[in-house]
């Protein structure tokens, strides 16, 4: 069976696809704003022997908002043409091997948190104010990473690896989801309302 694999909730996103549990395609870019252009130019290029995935494995974040959308938008068009099925996996179970701690930056004064091991999420994603994201720094001595700069000490910048997200799943490991997919949320939606 062929497992194709999609991360955009960074900066940094990610195409790739096994068959079986060989990895026999993976290429990274980098997106910014315009994850929407790069991802389809590589999905192409993954595709391009005519192969219908059998699955389709999406990073969830949580992360960038329009970023985690676009993934999973794409993975719904392909699923509907190619009948494949969809799996979520969070995009921070996949920045490393091993045991490690993820950050992000929640925006509004909070911090998003997870605490991973092998793969699996022991905790979080959680909201967290800074003192109380410090306080869980200051009991851990475990690697600290974030796809993001956050002005904190001892944090590494790592992004989600789309093979490791793609061999996640085939191992049956960190699903979040299947058939419907839907971004990680760390809060409700903050909805202004117009000054009169």
């Amino acid at each position: 069976m062929l497992t194709l694999a999609l991360e955009t909730s960074t900066p940094r996103g990610g195409v790739a696809l096994f068959r079986g549990r060989e990895l026999v395609f993976s290429e990274s870019f980098t997106a910014n704003r315009s994850h929407s252009s790069e991802l389809f130019a590589v999905i192409e290029r993954a595709l391009a022997s005519d192969v219908r995935p059998g699955q389709i494995v999406v990073g969830l974040g949580p992360g960038s908002y329009a970023g985690v959308r676009i993934a999973i938008a794409a993975a719904i068009g392909l699923s509907v043409a190619t009948g494949a099925e969809l799996i979520g996996i969070p995009s921070v179970a996949a920045l490393e091997e091993g045991e490690y701690l993820a950050l992000g930056d929640a925006r509004r004064a909070a911090y998003s948190f997870a605490h991973v091991r092998d793969g699996t999420m022991v905790t979080g994603p959680m909201l967290l104010t800074r003192e109380e994201l410090k306080g869980r720094l200051a009991e851990s001595r475990l690697p600290i990473f974030s796809s993001e700069e956050l002005n904190l000490p001892g944090v590494e910048i790592k992004f989600p690896l789309v093979d490791r997200l793609g061999r996640l799943a085939l191992e049956g490991r960190s699903i979040h989801a299947r058939g419907t997919l839907e971004p990680i949320y760390l809060r409700e939606p903050h909805i202004m309302t117009p000054k009169l």
